[in-house]
Parts: structure tokens; C-alpha cells; sequence
């Protein structure tokens, strides 16, 4: 008999992505999505298509054995979850709160009838993704339900590095189901968070400790797509491709990934050459024309981005904490508050930049951080060229180096 697995969202990575993993391994994969088209049309046919964009080149590929079920009815919902043997959720940080009491269900049902392990992959771009789910659910169970929720569930965070821009009309050529991607497929996994055997599926890459991955997806990948955007904002650009062609961009976004990759060597003890061939094969993919990523897109919602522990202040405070200068994260950060002002409808001034910094980001407004990003803001507001930036980030370099000598 097949085995079974549900994947709670049927959008960009849910069908991009995980759900493909998950047929590609030989599991009949069961979407739960609210959108009706999507539903309607993975039940008539049982499959979809998929296009890998690299470069110039294209494959299409077909995935089998896949159905759906509509979010609003938890009844089935609840029997698909109840009978899987894996289950994955890429619904967005803010619909997580709407899945859950369907989660419950399909659990109660599940206990009703059986006691083995169910593993939860939360694909979300969500800091603490499992441990937000885990509270979200057991809010809505008794003493009891907890004990074996903690017995038999594992609520396994994952690290999604895929990049599935918004599918347009030219991308789906005529086939509505269509999602286009990039060729990356893999989808490191917390290997500790696991209850029973770990599952064989493909591209799936199970680490431990697994907040080195958060952290190197956070605050490399992450943080220098953000940057990108920004500073692609800032020279009018459309497409990440676009930006990261211009040469000074290209040269601080790298130098700003470098000072993530140190600190987090130094925090995690990984190799140095490993991270460098992460960040070379990063720049390579934000360089992919096909795939034709928006910088509006990229650099959405630049409150979340600015946030503590998010891709640009908190690659600072890394950085800050493991004695390296973020003479170039601070670039991005400062880009990202001119869009987060203009956004917001606020004025773009100093007084305006440290306040955003000091309540959005909780960066002191008289620290060494905030005190070289508004150097950098002051510099963006005057109007001066990304080469500008390029030469003051390489003298701020410079000068904390020679502070260590």
C-alpha cells in the first residue's frame, strides 16, 4: 500500500516544493488549500506540473498521486491527517493560527484510532516556527492530549531554501496548476525533532543542532536577498537578477553574507569553505533571469525584515556579539529602513530613522549599530550612489580591522 502524506497548503512552496519531495518518495500526497480552483483541479486530474527554471535552461516534470481537500471541511481534513504517515505545513506565518483547530482535530481522530508517531514538518518563515505551533495546539488540549501529544507528535522545523517567485500568467503557460522554481531542492530538517524513524524522502537533509541551519538560512540567504531588494530599490531596478548585476551591489551583498558567515563560524564551528561555497552558489541563483524575482516582492513587509532577531538586525547582533563589524549588513539594514519609512508614510528624516530602529528593530538608539546604519541612512537620503556606499562599507572595513591589529 502507498504510504501516505499531507502537505497543509497547496500554493508556491507547498506545491513547488514540498509536496513534490514528498511524491517524488513515493507517497500519495493529499493537499489541504481553501483556494476551490486548486483543489478542484488536483481532484480531476491527480497531478501537476512543475517547471525548473536555470539559467536559460527549463525541465518540466509531472507530479503523480496527488489529491485534495478542501481547508473548510474538517472532517476530511481531520481523516487525512488521521490515517498519513507524514505531514507538512507551508500555509504563511499568519494563516498557521487558522490551521491549527483542523490539526487538533485530525490528532483527536488519529489517538482515536491509533498511537503512531505522527511527524509535522513546519515549512514557515517563522523564527521558533515549531515551538509557535506546539503552543497554538496545545492551547486547545486537555492534560491528557499533551501527554501523548508529547508522546507520539514531532513538530520537525525546516529550513526552506527553495526561492518560488509569485507564479505570473507567462510562467504558467496555460496550465493554472503550473508552479516554475529553481532547481535547489534541499530541505534541511531538524533531526532531533523527529518521534520514531526518521522518513527516507528526497533532498531531505535531517541536522542537528538544527539552529545552526535557522540561523545560516536567516541571516545569509535571508538577510542578503533583503539586501538586495533594498538596494535594488534604491537604483531603480524591478528584478533581484537586475540588481545583483550591478556590480557595487553585488559587492556589498557579498561582503555583508562574509560577515554573517564568520560570525557564524565562529558561533557554530562549521567550515569556512562550506559556507563560501553556499554563498557563491546563493549569488549565482539570485542571479537567475528566468526566474524573474521582484525586488517589491523580496523586500515585502520590511517591519518583519527590520525586527530583533530577524535577517538584518539580527545579523548585526550576531555579528556584534562574535566581534565582527557589520559594516555591510548595516548597508542593507539601512536601505530596508528608507523603504520601511516610505511604506509607513513617515518622513524620512533622522529623528523618524532612530525611532523606527530603536521600536521596530530594539536597536539603542546611541549604540555602535544604530549609530552606522543612520550613518548610511544619512548617506541614502543625500542621494548618493550605491558606489558611495560600496567605498564608505570598505572604510568602515578597513578602520575595524585595523582597530583588531
Amino acid at each position: 500500500m502507498m504510504r501516505k502524506a499531507v502537505m497543509y497548503g497547496g500554493g508556491n512552496i507547498g506545491r513547488g516544493f514540498i509536496g513534490a519531495l514528498f511524491s517524488r518518495s513515493g507517497y500519495h500526497v493529499t493537499f489541504v488549500d481553501v483556494a476551490e480552483p486548486i483543489v478542484t483541479e488536483l481532484n480531476e486530474r491527480k497531478s501537476y506540473p512543475i517547471r525548473i527554471l536555470d539559467g536559460q535552461n527549463k525541465e518540466d516534470l509531472i507530479i503523480k498521486n496527488v489529491s485534495a481537500v478542501h481547508g473548510n471541511n474538517r472532517e476530511e481534513v481531520a481523516a487525512a491527517i488521521a490515517s498519513c504517515d507524514i505531514m507538512a505545513t507551508a500555509v504563511g506565518a499568519r494563516v498557521l493560527k487558522f490551521i491549527v483547530p483542523n490539526i487538533v482535530s485530525g490528532l483527536r481522530k488519529r489517538w482515536s484510532e491509533n498511537d503512531r508517531p505522527l511527524n509535522i514538518i513546519i515549512c514557515e518563515n517563522l523564527n521558533d516556527a515549531n515551538r509557535v505551533v506546539e503552543r497554538m495546539i496545545k492551547e486547545q488540549l486537555t492534560a491528557s492530549e499533551i501527554e501523548r501529544f508529547d508522546r507520539t507528535v514531532g513538530l520537525v522545523e525546516a529550513s526552506i531554501g527553495r526561492m518560488v517567485p509569485v507564479q505570473t500568467d507567462e510562467m504558467k503557460d496555460g496550465e493554472p496548476l503550473r508552479i516554475c522554481t529553481e532547481s535547489y531542492g534541499f530541505l534541511p530538517v531538524d533531526k532531533a525533532a523527529f518521534k520514531g524513524t526518521i522518513p527516507d524522502i528526497k533532498g531531505m537533509v535531517p541536522f542537528e543542532p538544527f539552529d545552526f541551519f535557522v540561523k545560516r538560512k536567516l541571516f545569509i540567504h535571508n538577510m542578503a536577498h533583503a539586501t538586495t531588494a533594498y538596494l535594488g530599490d534604491l537604483t531603480g531596478k524591478e528584478y533581484i537578477y537586475e540588481a545583483i548585476d550591478n556590480p557595487d551591489i553585488l559587492l556589498i551583498v557579498q561582503n555583508a553574507m562574509m560577515e554573517s558567515a564568520q560570525a557564524l563560524v565562529k558561533r557554530y564551528g562549521v567550515d569556512m569553505d562550506w559556507m563560501l561555497d553556499h554563498i557563491n552558489d546563493l549569488l549565482r541563483r539570485f542571479a537567475n533571469i528566468t526566474l524573474k524575482d521582484t525586488c517589491a516582492r523580496v523586500g515585502g513587509d520590511p517591519a518583519r525584515k527590520l525586527s530583533p532577531g530577524d535577517r538584518l538586525a539580527g545579523s548585526m547582533k550576531l555579528a556584534e556579539e562574535e566581534g565582527i563589524c557589520p559594516a555591510y549588513i548595516a548597508v542593507g539594514a539601512a536601505a530596508g529602513l528608507r523603504r520601511y519609512l516610505k511604506e509607513a508614510g513617515l518622513a524620512q528624516n533622522e529623528e523618524e530613522a532612530l525611532k523606527a530602529l530603536e521600536n521596530v528593530s530594539q536597536i539603542p538608539k546611541n549604540s555602535a549599530p544604530a549609530q552606522l546604519v543612520l550613518e548610511y541612512f544619512r548617506m541614502i537620503s543625500t542621494s548618493c550612489s550605491i558606489a558611495d556606499l560600496r567605498r564608505e562599507a570598505q572604510r568602515r572595513k578597513a578602520l575595524s580591522l585595523t582597530s583588531i591589529i
